[in-house]
């Protein structure tokens, strides 16, 4: 149990909750891949290439930095204890641009709507595999510029074009705030945890799912790096 004096008072951790945001600290971090991570092949465009050339197509499961950070890791709290919901201010988008998913990996709450774009103005198809939520695939041809979509249950989903079958995204639907993205250098934030002991999730769609333990202190931050073994 955390405690922190008010006084001549402890404080239990479940109290410490209750205050919200006043007793809260970060989850820093950095997610890095213990091998040598080939350099990214290149997807051959092989329908419409007027529109899906005009960007560069590589193979991006497994984005590794100079330094081995790992890019498009989500890293989440998985057991919360606040039960806060995460909610978006505005619609989370995935763009069909070049004939790619982007981004590639999003993280978007659950039961709130998503628009789907297609800005190439060529037939695309959006084909989700959940393991949670019902699955569709549904058409969306040029003149279909956005469709709206959402996801009731927290999940990994997997989309994909069948049209075009290099494109391949990942939504990851959340239930609570306590999700963060890994950026081009490996390195996260999730904010405002309320303090206390909690198992921390990291995935990532090449090299799995693993788990540790942390303790967010009241105020401050606790540094969560994390490495993935070599494939």
């Amino acid at each position: 149990m955390i405690t922190i004096r008010n006084g001549a008072t402890l404080l239990p951790a479940v109290f410490l909750l209750a205050l919200g945001h006043a007793f809260a600290g970060d989850i820093v971090g950095k997610v890095k891949y213990a091998g040598n991570a080939p350099p990214p092949a290149k997807i051959p465009v092989t329908k419409d290439q007027a529109i899906c050339d005009k960007v560069p197509h590589v193979d991006e499961t497994l984005l590794v930095a100079a330094d081995k950070g790992v890019k498009n890791a989500v890293v989440n709290v998985a057991d919360p204890k606040d039960g806060k919901k995460m909610t978006a201010a505005k619609n989370p988008v995935i763009d069909q641009n070049g004939c790619r998913f982007v981004p590639r990996v999003q993280i978007v709450p659950a039961a709130q709507q998503i628009d789907i774009l297609n800005d190439d103005g060529i037939l695309h198809n959006i084909h989700t595999w959940p393991k949670a939520n019902t699955p569709f695939n549904r058409a969306q041809p040029k003149f279909l510029k956005k469709m709206n979509v959402q996801f009731e249950k927290p999940d990994v989903v997997r989309i994909s074009c069948d049209v075009h079958n290099w494109m391949q995204g990942w939504l990851i639907v959340a239930s609570n705030p306590y999700y963060a993205l890994t950026d081009e250098s490996g390195s996260f934030k999730i904010a405002d945890v309320p303090a206390g002991t909690y198992t921390l999730q990291y995935w990532h769609e090449k090299l799995g799912t693993q788990t540790k333990q942390v303790t967010v202190p009241a105020t401050g931050s606790v540094t969560a790096d994390f490495e993935y073994p070599a494939k």
